[in-house]
């Protein structure tokens, strides 16, 4: 299975070296810190420099997890990923968001 993972920080850099380590997984990475991209690369996945890039290295039925922080981040990354992504491919909130946000999201996604 391929993965799209978008946000290394303390959280997301040490899920995708579980990610790698303990499966089988393919997993594409991103984040603004190029450090952090080299980090997972490091650790066995496919670095991308963009999220147009994430999502060009995957193949449908895409599945793209997002662990950046709740509010403005969150809703930005799932807008642009809307407009990347197809029908049938999935965004995975793995952040701190509210509950209610994500409902919201989901809702509007599904149109």
């Amino acid at each position: 299975m391929q993965l799209g993972f978008v946000g290394l920080g303390k959280m997301g850099g040490n899920m995708v070296q579980r990610i790698h380590r303990d499966s089988d997984h393919e997993v594409v990475a991103f984040d603004f810190s190029e450090e952090a991209v080299t980090a997972a690369e490091g650790h066995g996945a496919t670095g991308a420099g963009g999220l147009e890039e994430l999502v060009g290295k995957l193949e449908a039925p895409r599945a793209v997890w997002i662990m950046v922080p709740a509010g403005d981040p969150t809703e930005e990354t799932v807008d642009k990923l809307a407009g990347l992504l197809d029908e049938g491919d999935t965004i995975i909130d793995g952040g701190n968001s509210k509950w209610v946000d994500d409902k919201i999201r989901a809702e509007r996604l599904s149109e």
